[in-house]
């Protein structure tokens, strides 16, 4: 393998072997979509058939009879990311290509159905306008500038008929920052978005393999160097999915059974304002600010290799790159490195995710921190944020531009004081719920007085108050007229909005300031 063949530090987010898979199709009659997704290039089998004819490599469909139409296929992406780049690929198919394609993408949460997939209200925005595809030939074809959204699945629609050899959609990953929260995470991994962003040799072996889901299931699935024959070793250097501290190294050096290096090390660095290239140029240099990991240290071939890494006093910040070297030369199937986000760190992630969420998801995600539609809606538009401090300005500015109906409309989405809502809601007045049956009875019975003489909802910020001084904010705040509880009310809703915004984008643990 050449190591010019590498420029760039994009995934094929819909690669098979990175966990894409075709969910839905309306037709395959003569060769499975899911062909489409894997990583060898397609082949040829001439004088080869099936039941339904010529054997393919790739997706076909039948002969659309009645023309116009068209036909499709849906792929969950391996991870959700933003699409930089796309190839559709209709090597041997001759006489059978489509005439146009185009490609759309969507962000959908969780793990849906194909009928949920294929609801009305799912937004599905242009990454590839409809073009004219070659037959026999790799089609390179221009992204939509400013459909920059990140996306959890693509739809190919083909023009009317016909085959796709391959597709790629290459481009970059935008984790769900939710992920990093519950548990310690593979801060390298591709699928959060981590990159090897250089190396200094992969002769044999893509360095982009270093990171990559699952095991390798054969030496050519990992990272190789040629001989070395001079001096020092070599390296791979990555981009942490996050700012994070790491704990445990996983160095995999399984298959590499001759050709295992001798000893590893691992560096780290906090360096969020280096461009990769220059930060990879620079990867040996002595005064560069890496910080020692893993002392250089023995290991074996064949063997999954787990180490406990040095804590660094040294990086308050955390790491933004980990270089593992490889001492001399040699091959690794796998790194993984085991940690987490440090705040700032969490904070980009939560960001970076928002920003590039489509119109219809971000609203979503807005409207569960403040049910105002007309606040939703212009939240959605100030995107980009660039910032915590300045996604919470702008929600206070917002906030402060509406009518009282607007407001009203926000109170009306909260559950009572005291009374179970979501997990997240039961949650910010814990102290409430758990209250005893006297404090219980009290905040009931003044949730209707309440009510009744204001016609909404009581509202008082819960996160950090107990349920007796909730209830004594409730009969003091009876005492005001309806104009003045109104603001009243707005405030404590701007409140509960900045905590619920601080805890999208920094995790659980944030709290807004």
């Amino acid at each position: 393998m050449s190591d010019a063949s590498d420029r760039d530090n994009l995934v094929d987010l819909a690669a098979a072997r990175f966990g894409g898979g075709v969910v839905a199709t309306n037709d395959e009659f003569f060769a499975h979509a899911s062909r489409m997704l894997l990583l060898e290039p397609p082949i040829a089998r001439p004088g080869v058939h099936t039941d339904h004819g010529v054997w393919t490599d790739g997706w076909e469909t039948r002969r659309r009879r009645r023309l116009p139409g068209s036909d499709w296929a849906i792929v969950r992406l391996g991870a959700p990311g933003i699409v930089r780049a796309v190839t559709v690929d209709t090597s041997h198919f001759t006489g059978n290509a489509p005439e146009s394609v185009e490609l759309l993408g969507a962000a959908v949460d969780g793990y849906p159905s194909t009928e949920e997939l294929a609801d009305p209200a799912v937004e599905w925005v242009p990454i590839v306008t409809r073009v004219p595809v070659e037959s026999d030939a790799v089609n390179t074809l221009a992204v939509v500038d400013a459909q920059a959204h990140r996306i959890t699945h693509a739809k190919l629609v083909i023009y009317p008929d016909g085959g796709v050899a391959r597709l790629r959609l290459l481009g970059e990953v935008v984790p769900d920052p939710r992920r990093f929260d519950p548990v310690t995470v593979d801060l390298a991994a591709a699928e959060l978005g981590g990159v090897v962003i250089g190396c200094s040799d992969m002769h044999y072996g893509d360095r982009h393999s270093l990171n990559h889901p699952g095991e390798a299931r054969v030496m050519g699935e990992g990272w190789e160097t040629r001989r070395r024959r001079g001096p020092g070793h070599d390296w791979a250097l990555v981009r942490l999915a996050a700012a994070g501290t790491v704990a445990v190294a996983e160095v995999d050096t399984r298959h590499f059974k001759g050709n295992a290096p001798r000893e590893v090390a691992l560096w780290g660095r906090y360096a969020p304002d280096i461009a990769d290239e220059r930060l990879a140029a620079g990867a040996l240099d002595e005064d560069s600010g890496w910080l020692p990991l893993l002392p250089s240290t023995r290991v074996q071939p064949d063997t999954r290799h787990l180490f406990d890494l040095e804590p660094l006093v040294a990086a308050p910040d955390g790491l933004t790159h980990v270089r593992v070297d490889a001492v001399p030369d040699g091959g690794l199937a796998r790194l993984r490195l085991w940690g987490s986000p440090v705040p700032a760190g969490r904070e980009t992630l939560g960001l970076s995710w928002l920003d590039a969420l489509p119109a219809g998801a971000a609203a979503a995600q807005l409207r569960a921190c403040c049910a105002s539609s007309a606040w939703v809606t212009a939240m959605v538009a100030h995107r980009p944020f660039g910032g915590l401090p300045a996604l919470l300005a702008a929600a206070r500015e917002e906030w402060s531009r509406l009518e009282p109906d607007d407001w009203r409309e926000a109170f009306a989405a909260h559950p009572r004081i005291g009374e179970r809502g979501t997990a997240r809601e039961a949650a910010e007045q814990a102290d409430a719920l758990t209250a005893d049956d006297a404090v219980t009875a009290a905040l009931a019975s003044d949730n209707i007085v309440y009510e009744d003489r204001f016609g909404y909802v009581y509202l008082v910020r819960a996160a950090g108050r107990t349920a007796e001084e909730m209830i004594a904010l409730l009969r003091e705040r009876l005492g005001n007229d309806p104009e003045a509880e109104l603001g009243v009310a707005a405030g404590q809703q701007a409140e509960i909005t900045a905590l619920r915004l601080g805890r999208l984008i920094g995790g659980p643990d944030r709290a807004a300031t």
